[in-house]
């Protein structure tokens, strides 16, 4: 069988390059003077001295953005309402005074409170109650401290369900208002 000039070219290139491959930088091997950041045990990163990338240390404290804390009230940034209501029910107080706390603590920072309604109710009237959602979160997250300047409301009402479906379980997790920083 006879290769050609213009078959064999082709296949050393790609073998050449295949060889090149395996001693990049950052490949394993037992090269010492490897370029590239070190790579160490448990997900730690040798720039961040001992950190964990997740956030949480040795001692089982969060470094990381309270934000990102699944321990801490600021994690949960949805809050839900009852049936054609309003007002932030009294389970979801403490989620929203802690987001407040947080705001007046960071003037830096601002949020928006996406209002959202389920799917019963006429288009307007369900714009209409996720922006008073909207606003019912806003007045609490004042009244810990933060500013209005770092407040944006906005209701995208029955536009952009949370779960789609025509039944309670739906509706439930439609009816809300959600926190976005």
């Amino acid at each position: 069988m006879k290769l050609s000039l213009s078959k064999i070219v082709p296949l050393l290139a790609f073998t050449l390059l295949l060889a090149g491959c395996s001693s990049m930088p950052g490949m394993s091997g037992s090269d010492a003077n490897q370029e590239g950041a070190p790579v160490t045990e448990g997900g730690q990163d040798a720039a961040t001295d001992g950190a964990q990338i997740s956030g949480a240390v040795e001692g089982g404290e969060w470094s990381g953005s309270p934000l990102e804390n699944p321990d801490s009230l600021l994690y949960t940034k949805t809050i839900y309402f009852d049936y054609d209501i309003d007002e932030v029910r009294a389970d979801y107080r403490d989620v929203v005074a802690a987001h407040g706390d947080y705001l007046a603590a960071n003037p830096s920072v601002t949020v928006t409170i996406e209002g959202h309604a389920d799917e019963r109710g006429s288009r307007e009237y369900n714009i209409a109650l996720g922006e008073r959602r909207a606003n019912g979160v806003k007045r609490l997250l004042m009244a810990q401290g933060a500013a209005e300047s770092q407040i944006i409301t906005i209701s995208y009402g029955e536009e952009r369900p949370a779960a789609m479906g025509s039944g309670e379980t739906s509706w439930e997790l439609n009816r809300r208002a959600e926190i976005v920083y």
